[in-house]
């Protein structure tokens, strides 16, 4: 395992939000970017150095990320970062799939004049950097793609729960995320110009199959991995 102790926390900037809020977001943003990984221990003295706060925004950080699904308290050990078996994350993938359908085919009939320029920005921004841009930075794109595509969905509730199973099955999938980077843009761009053109049911299909390849990709990377592609 990496030692915790190794990640420089960035600054903790945002004054008008709770200490906890901050420390619970720089911790959530070093999971999902994958420098603390599936089965690390999350150490409390460690992260309050980092962070330079005290150990009671920590832990009420970890909390509420276990509450999440991102952490996992180990008894008498503290907590540390959620790993998921192979049939979970195929599970995981399954419901996500559907949900993310579900949210395309929404975007697409609400067809909000805003998010559909913030939705065309994005897709043009995309264009213009696919063929140059490197992996971290279309890796940060295709998370700005996400963000708007919830919103442009306009149901708080699918958002809210899809926003817990993405940032759970990113986790699965954080191994690949880097090097299928490119793969997932032109998937994406392929849902923004549904949504963007109303095509309700295509929206839906893309976002769908987007999902399962991704899931098949993990597959595939988790038979290599034990020895058996």
């Amino acid at each position: 395992m990496n030692d915790i102790g190794q990640y420089t926390a960035s600054p903790l900037t945002e004054p008008d939000l709770p200490l906890r809020d901050l420390v619970t977001e720089q911790i959530r943003n070093a999971i999902l970017a994958g420098r603390y990984k599936p089965g690390e221990r999350l150490v409390e003295e460690r992260l309050a150095a980092d962070f330079r706060v005290s150990r009671n925004p920590v832990r009420e950080a970890l909390r509420s990320l276990a509450s999440a699904g991102l952490v996992v308290a180990i008894p008498r050990r503290g907590a540390a970062v959620a790993r998921f078996s192979a049939e979970e994350g195929r599970e995981m993938i399954e419901v996500r799939a559907m949900l993310e359908g579900v949210n395309a085919r929404h975007a697409a009939r609400r067809h909000e004049p805003a998010m559909i320029e913030a939705l065309q920005q994005v897709l043009a921004e995309g264009r213009a950097k696919a063929a140059s841009a490197g992996a971290e930075e279309l890796v940060q794109l295709n998370a700005r793609f996400h963000d708007l595509l919830a919103g442009a969905g306009s149901n708080r509730i699918l958002g809210d729960v899809m926003r817990s199973l993405r940032e759970r099955t990113n986790l699965v999938f954080s191994p690949a995320s880097t090097s299928a980077a490119a793969q997932n843009w032109g998937e994406h761009a392929a849902i923004l110009e549904a949504v963007i053109a109303g095509d309700e049911d295509l929206a839906a299909l893309h976002a769908t199959r987007h999902v399962l390849k991704a899931g098949q990709r993990y597959a595939t990377a988790e038979m290599v991995s034990i020895g058996l592609g």
